[in-house]
């Protein structure tokens, strides 16, 4: 018998969304239980196919993220206008992502604006390179969820944050990452808008049902789905109770229209017909049966 790989459906579900080859034929690779060092000469990859590879299936929780020491003082420092000039003086290139940073936003940043941007690099030790994709990450997801006007430094800030918390402090791993979340962003404005809310932005615990909907397998036709029985049964979107039947169908693993509407078919189960219970005259008649044997 030839061998098999197995692996889970929700693996594979990822997998397909993602559109990454290179992170589906690693993963498939892995599965089989290959020499990882291997990989790339099995797979016909150069190095830096493979560390996108990787990058792209540590994003979709399909590899062990690589735990990265963050090596920060406990508080971040304090910078003065004077420390702005001095890393200006002291080479092109804080003054070239100054520059291309205010080029991208549209407008010329602060004193303190650029104080945040040093504390990038100073702080947080993120390279020059995957600032500037975290900055076009930040513009691409506010593009992505509708908002028209540029990111705020504070919430570049915040973002890179996250980055450097997280050991996103490669190109590679940047490059994937910015891929798979603003592929994600561009499913929950999908399903916004199955949700016939294309009017306004989706609150944050709004945000977070959806994304729980999706990283439960389901995709749009699904959610449409649960989301007619829901005005059907309650007359409007009631969020925890469309949760609430998306989350049944996930713990009967359907995960597909043809197996919900196979599961909402299936024949209930009947419950089996409660035992007889034995009328006075019946107890009466086997008690004297008894006595009769013991006389006899």
């Amino acid at each position: 018998m030839e061998d098999q790989i197995t692996m889970p459906m929700s693996a594979v579900r990822k997998l397909l969304g993602a559109g990454n080859a290179d992170a589906a034929l690693l993963y498939l690779y892995l599965c089989a239980h290959r020499p990882p060092q291997e990989a790339g000469k099995a797979l016909g990859m150069t190095r830096d196919r493979l560390q996108r590879a990787g990058a792209a299936l540590r994003q979709l929780g399909l590899l062990p993220e690589q735990p990265k020491p963050v090596e920060r003082t406990p508080e971040k420092p304090t910078y003065s206008e004077d420390d702005i000039l001095r890393e200006v003086g002291r080479g092109a290139e804080f003054s070239l992502l100054v520059q291309d940073t205010q080029r991208r936003l549209g407008r010329v940043l602060s004193t303190e604006e650029m104080k945040i941007l040093l504390s990038l690099i100073d702080y947080l030790a993120l390279p020059l390179d995957v600032i500037a994709l975290l900055i076009t990450y930040c513009i691409q997801k506010n593009r992505v969820r509708g908002v028209h006007r540029a990111p705020s430094m504070r919430s570049i800030e915040k973002e890179a944050y996250y980055w450097a918390d997280h050991g996103i402090d490669t190109l590679e791993d940047a490059a994937a990452y910015s891929q798979q979340q603003l592929q994600l962003q561009g499913q929950i404005g999908e399903i916004r808008n199955a949700l016939q809310l294309e009017g306004r932005r989706l609150t944050m615990a709004e945000e977070n049902y959806v994304r729980q909907w999706l990283n439960w397998g389901f995709g749009k036709p699904e959610i449409h789905l649960a989301y007619e029985k829901t005005c059907l049964n309650k007359g409007a979107l009631v969020w925890p109770y469309m949760n609430r039947i998306l989350q049944s169908w996930h713990e009967q693993n359907l995960h597909t229209l043809a197996q919900i509407e196979a599961g909402d078919n299936a024949p209930a189960r009947k419950a089996a017909p409660p035992a007889p219970t034995p009328d006075s005259s019946s107890v009466k008649a086997a008690y004297a049966r008894l006595l009769a044997e013991e006389e006899g």
